[in-house]
């Protein structure tokens, strides 16, 4: 089994702001003199995990990222009427093993500061643990670290994604998929939208004047995303569940997510619900690499993907005559192409 599987996508967005800053502009980017349009990794990852197509594939190996394990092993203590006091400090006491909990006079006393990310089996090893303490059982939870956190297990985003606890660095969950922040292959000027919104109520003898005035920033481009899957680490990071299908619903709900899902970022306003345009999958056990190198001069014309394709095409070519071809098979998806892959073709590729 070839050991790296590699992903480059060109996808047009149109005029959008699916990943803000903190000015609530879209994300940008300096690269090769230039501005460009960014959308960021985390947000990519966010977009993807939450989406109909991993809840889907990954049903049942889906972890959950929450500062509110203690709440839920403090609800379900409630539930099995146990007393109130003893439930508060029961569901602290394991969720501490997770992550810091807040004090004992938060308004929240049973939630961690840390959003901690957890797998199923995890959850229910701790209201495992919960009745234990319930039943009165004299429990050293340091002791118990191995009950209730896991080196390995079904949770395939954690697996994909990998997790630090800062309050457990020994049971950390090294990432088998990198992503890389997402950038428009071409020069971008983001743009205001300067709108207005009229009093449904407002007389007509009074002002002509608008109820409200706002400003949003946009941009529109082509951008290029590329993700990198060490396949080894996935079946590690999945333990005994990388041999049962786990692994393989893991890569292909990726590929696909990759190539259909947006982040929501301002949705309503522009719905930018946008397809890959050209997808290259890889597979091989080289050294990975980003052709992100064909961009770093801005790509330019009025057919972008056309151009961005071309320089892409070009740039990996080089790459193969100085440094050798890298991968072992390949499998390459255009719009417009008909003898081209398809979504399906894809994610079977990624997913074999």
């Amino acid at each position: 089994m070839s050991r790296f599987l590699q992903l480059h996508l060109l996808t047009f967005y149109p005029p959008s702001n699916v990943n803000r800053d903190d000015t609530g502009n879209p994300k940008t980017a300096t690269v090769g003199g230039v501005t460009r349009l960014r959308i960021s990794s985390q947000a990519l990852k966010r977009a993807w995990r939450t989406s109909d197509i991993f809840s889907s594939a990954l049903a049942g190996h889906m972890g959950q990222r929450t500062q509110r394990l203690g709440e839920e092993i403090l609800g379900y203590l409630r539930d099995k009427n146990v007393e109130e006091k003893k439930a508060v400090a029961i569901a602290r006491e394991v969720a501490g093993v997770y992550g810091k909990v807040k004090s004992e006079k938060d308004k929240n006393p049973a939630r961690t500061e840390q959003l901690v990310f957890i797998s199923p089996s995890e959850r229910d090893a701790a209201l495992a643990m919960a009745d234990r303490l319930a039943a009165g059982e004299k429990v050293d939870l340091k002791k118990e670290q191995d009950t209730l956190l896991h080196r390995a297990d079904s949770a395939a985003d954690i697996a994909l994604f990998g997790r630090m606890l800062a309050s457990a660095p020994s049971f950390n969950r090294e990432a088998a998929v990198q992503v890389a922040h997402a950038i428009t292959t071409h020069r971008v000027t983001v743009e205001d939208d300067y709108y207005t919104a009229i009093d449904d109520l407002k007389q007509d003898e009074e002002d002509a004047g608008a109820g409200f005035l706002g400003e949003a920033g946009f941009g529109s481009g082509v951008f290029y995303l590329y993700l990198c899957i060490n396949r080894d680490l996935l079946k590690k990071n999945l333990g005994e569940h990388g041999e049962t299908g786990v692994a393989e619903a893991a890569l292909g709900a990726l590929a696909e997510a990759a190539m259909t899902v947006s982040p929501s970022g301002k949705q309503n306003s522009f719905a930018a619900l946008a397809r890959a345009g050209y997808v290259l999958a890889e597979k091989g056990n080289s050294q990975p690499r980003t052709l992100a190198g064909a961009f770093a001069r801005p790509v330019g014309g009025t057919d972008l993907m056309e151009h961005s394709v071309k320089a892409l095409k070009e740039f990996r070519e080089e790459l193969a005559r100085v440094y050798g071809a890298g991968v072992d098979e390949t499998c390459e998806m255009i719009l417009g192409d008909k003898k081209s892959a398809t979504l399906a073709d894809i994610v079977a590729f990624c997913r074999s």
